[in-house]
């Protein structure tokens, strides 16, 4: 095995470009989208935080369109359990995916898997056809919801749950310390009803 010297240059790539890789960018691109009148600039951030490179150049009417694809996505996150959420993966790819291809984007990239029509196809559709693919993956191999809604009521964030130990409820730390500081104010105000 190379050492990371010698590591082949496309390694990086695939690193930035793995399945729960993309599914982290769907999280956070649905969470700029979902935010009060997303900018170009916003949701090109993300997107660049997430590995994209070259020129990025987005219209508000594409962030309008993939403002929609969000809300389509948002609903494998809401779902209630994983037969739900393969369900709703189900109907996604069906209406708005193309036939499993390979490219290499005319040989800018490594070979990977695209389910939009075209390399060049519009923003919305390469939101939800690369999202789709990635969230597919993640319920396949885990046969578990590949995330959730944060169960924050201040938050509504949608997060990866993905790895070991208990299901996570909520989309960071902050937002546990949250529910939990409330909870334990709630319960302090409440007396108990048996002296």
């Amino acid at each position: 095995m190379p050492s990371s010297a010698e590591s082949p240059p496309d390694a990086d790539w695939s690193t930035r470009h793995s399945v729960l890789a993309m599914a982290r960018r769907t999280a956070a691109l649905l969470n700029v989208l979902t935010a009060d009148d997303p900018t170009p600039d916003a949701v090109i951030a993300v997107l660049r935080g997430h590995g994209e490179q070259g020129p990025l150049a987005l219209t508000p009417e594409e962030v309008a369109g993939m403002r929609s694809a969000a809300g389509l996505l948002r609903e494998v996150f809401a779902a209630r359990g994983v037969d739900e959420g393969a369900a709703v993966l189900n109907r996604l790819l069906r209406e708005h995916a193309g036939p499993l291809r390979l490219t290499a984007h005319g040989g800018g990239t490594p070979w990977h898997p695209h389910l939009d029509r075209d390399d060049d196809g519009p923003w919305d559709e390469w939101l939800l056809a690369s999202s789709c693919l990635a969230l597919t993956v993640l319920l396949w191999d885990h046969q578990r919801l590949p995330g959730r809604v944060c169960a924050s009521p201040a938050c509504g964030n949608v997060f990866i749950a993905h790895g070991s130990g208990p299901e996570r409820r909520y989309c960071s730390r902050r937002c546990a310390t949250r529910e939990r500081v409330a909870a334990h104010r709630r319960a302090v105000r409440t007396p108990d009803p048996d002296p």
